[in-house]
C-alpha cells in the first residue's frame, strides 16, 4: 500500500512538472521582422527598463536570507521548545523539509500561479520553470540582458526569491495546529497542495498587479503578508486541528513545552527575521523600508509588553513563554500595516494584538476546547486579521507616501476593503484546507497510529531520537 502511494506521488510530481515544461516549450516562434523605418524625431522612445540598483538589491538579497532564517532556525525552535521531546526531531524536519519542497514547487508552478496573467482571481503558467525571468544572452549582439521588476531596481529573479521565502514559512506556520500527530507524508502532500490551491490565489489577489483585492473597488492594504500568510495559515491552522482531532491525552495530562530556551531563542530569530519580512517588502533600501523596520520593532515590543502584563495579572507573574508569545503575536498584527502606519500607531497595534492573541490563546481556546497545539491559530490567525483590519484605521498618507489613507483621515471605504479582504482569505482557508483534508484522510491518512504517537514521532516517522546522554 506505502509503494502505490509512493508511486501515485511520483507520478503526480512527474505530471506537473511535465505541464510546467510544455507550458515553458510552447513559445509561439517570432517571425524576422523588416527593418523599420527611422521614428520620426517627435517620436518618444519606448521606456528603458530600470537600471540595477544596487542597494536595493544589496538589501533584498539580505531580507531573503532573513526570511529564510525565520522558518529555520527560527520557527524550528520555536515550535521545537513548545512539544514534547519524543517530537521535537519531527517539528525540526516538518521546517527543514518544507525549505526545500516549497522551492521547489515555488520554481516549477508557485510564483506563476501567484504573479502570472491578467485574471483576477488565478495565476497561470506563463512564468513556469522562470520563463521571462531568467536573463538571456543574445549571441549575435553579444547583449546580456536581466529583466527587471518594474522600476524597483532589483532583478525579477531576486524577486521570485524573496517571494520564495514567503511560500516556504506559510504552511511551516500551520504545522503548530497538528503537531505531534500528523503524519509526515500527509503533511508533505497537505502543504504541496495547500500552498498551489490556497497560498497561490490569495497572493494573487492581494499581491498581483491583476488581482482583484491589489487595485480597484476592493483594493486592500497588505504590505507583507498579514492577509496572504497569517490569515491563512492561521485559519487553515484551526481547521487542521478541527479536522485531525486532538492529541491522545489532552486535558487529561500535562504536555508542557519541554525546552523554553529553544522557543526564546526561536522568537528572538523571529523577530529579527521579520525585519526583513516587512521591511523588506518596500522592494528597496528606501523611507518605505524604515518606516516598515521601526514600525515592526515598535509593534513587536508593545505585543510583548502586553502578553506579559496580562499574565502578570491574570497568574500573578510574567513568563518568558508569554514574552516570546506576545512579540510574535505584535509581529503578526503590524505585518499588513507596515508600510501604512507610523511607528507610533504601531505601538497600538502592537499592544492589541498581544492582548487580544493572549486572549485567544488562553480564553477562548478552553472554551471551546479544540487542540492548536502551538497556537498557530491564536496567534496566527486572530493576529494576522486584527492587524488587517487596523491597517484600514490607521493607515495613512504619511506613512505609505499617499497611496492609502484608514478611517483616522475620514477614509471608511479603506475599513469595509479590509473587512472584504479578510472574509475572502478566511472563506478560501476553511473551504479549500477542509476539501484538501479530506481527499488526503480517505487516500493516505491525516494521523499517525496511536502507537506511533504514544512512542512520539522522532522515532516513529524518522527513526532518531533528539536526545541521547550517555
Amino acid at each position: 500500500m506505502r509503494i502505490r502511494l509512493i508511486q501515485r506521488g511520483l507520478l503526480t510530481a512527474m505530471l506537473m512538472a511535465f505541464m510546467c515544461m510544455t507550458g515553458f516549450a510552447q513559445e509561439t516562434a517570432t517571425p524576422a521582422a523588416e527593418t523599420p523605418a527611422p521614428a520620426p524625431a517627435e517620436t518618444a522612445a519606448p521606456a528603458a527598463p530600470a537600471p540595477l540598483d544596487t542597494g536595493n538589491t544589496a538589501w533584498i538579497l539580505v531580507s531573503s536570507a532573513l526570511v529564510l532564517m525565520m522558518t529555520a532556525p527560527g520557527l524550528a525552535m520555536f515550535y521545537g521548545g513548545l512539544v514534547r521531546k519524543k517530537n521535537v526531531l519531527g517539528v525540526f524536519m516538518q521546517c527543514m523539509f518544507l525549505m526545500g519542497l516549497m522551492s521547489v514547487i515555488w520554481l516549477l508552478w508557485g510564483f506563476s500561479f501567484a504573479f502570472s496573467g491578467e485574471n483576477k482571481y488565478i495565476g497561470n503558467f506563463d512564468m513556469a520553470m522562470l520563463k521571462g525571468v531568467l536573463p538571456t544572452w543574445d549571441a549575435a549582439t553579444k547583449t546580456h540582458t536581466v529583466p527587471m521588476h518594474g522600476a524597483s531596481g532589483i532583478p525579477k529573479l531576486l524577486f521570485v526569491m524573496f517571494q520564495g521565502m514567503f511560500f516556504i514559512i506559510t504552511p511551516a506556520l500551520i504545522c503548530g495546529a497538528f503537531a505531534e500527530r500528523m503524519k509526515f507524508s500527509t503533511m508533505c502532500v497537505f502543504c504541496a497542495l495547500w500552498g498551489t490551491f490556497i497560498y497561490c490565489p490569495v497572493a494573487h489577489w492581494v499581491w498581483s498587479d491583476f488581482g482583484w483585492l491589489f487595485g480597484g473597488e476592493f483594493a486592500a492594504i497588505d504590505f507583507a503578508g498579514g492577509t496572504v500568510v497569517h490569515i491563512t495559515s492561521g485559519v487553515s491552522a484551526l481547521v487542521c486541528a478541527l479536522v485531525i482531532g486532538k492529541r491522545l491525552g489532552f486535558g487529561q495530562e500535562p504536555m508542557p513545552p519541554h525546552n523554553l530556551t529553544y522557543t526564546t531563542l526561536g522568537a528572538a530569530l523571529l523577530w529579527v527575521g521579520w525585519f526583513g519580512f516587512n521591511a523588506g517588502s518596500a522592494l528597496g533600501a528606501n523611507a518605505s523600508a524604515v518606516n516598515a523596520f521601526v514600525s515592526t520593532h515598535m509593534a513587536a515590543a508593545t505585543g510583548l509588553i502586553a502578553w506579559s502584563v496580562a499574565e502578570w495579572v491574570t497568574r500573578g507573574k510574567p513568563s518568558v513563554l508569554g514574552a516570546s508569545s506576545g512579540a510574535v503575536a505584535g509581529l503578526v498584527c503590524i505585518t499588513p500595516a507596515a508600510g501604512s502606519v507610523d511607528p507610533v500607531y504601531a505601538l497600538v497595534l502592537g499592544l492589541a494584538g498581544g492582548f487580544v492573541c493572549f486572549f485567544a490563546c488562553t480564553t477562548i481556546k478552553n472554551m471551546f476546547k479544540y487542540d492548536d497545539s502551538l497556537d498557530a491559530f491564536g496567534v496566527h490567525g486572530v493576529g494576522g486579521t486584527l492587524g488587517a483590519i487596523l491597517s484600514g484605521v490607521f493607515a495613512t498618507n504619511a506613512a505609505s507616501g499617499g497611496l492609502y489613507s484608514g478611517a483616522i483621515e475620514g477614509n471608511m471605504t479603506q475599513l469595509r476593503n479590509q473587512v472584504v479582504g479578510v472574509g475572502a482569505a478566511i472563506a478560501i482557508a476553511v473551504v479549500g484546507t477542509f476539501i484538501l483534508l479530506k481527499i488526503l484522510d480517505a487516500t493516505m491518512g491525516l494521523r499517525v497510529s496511536q502507537d506511533d504517537e504514544i512512542q512520539g514521532l522522532d522515532l516513529s516517522q524518522h527513526g532518531e531520537e533528539g536526545y541521547i546522554f550517555h
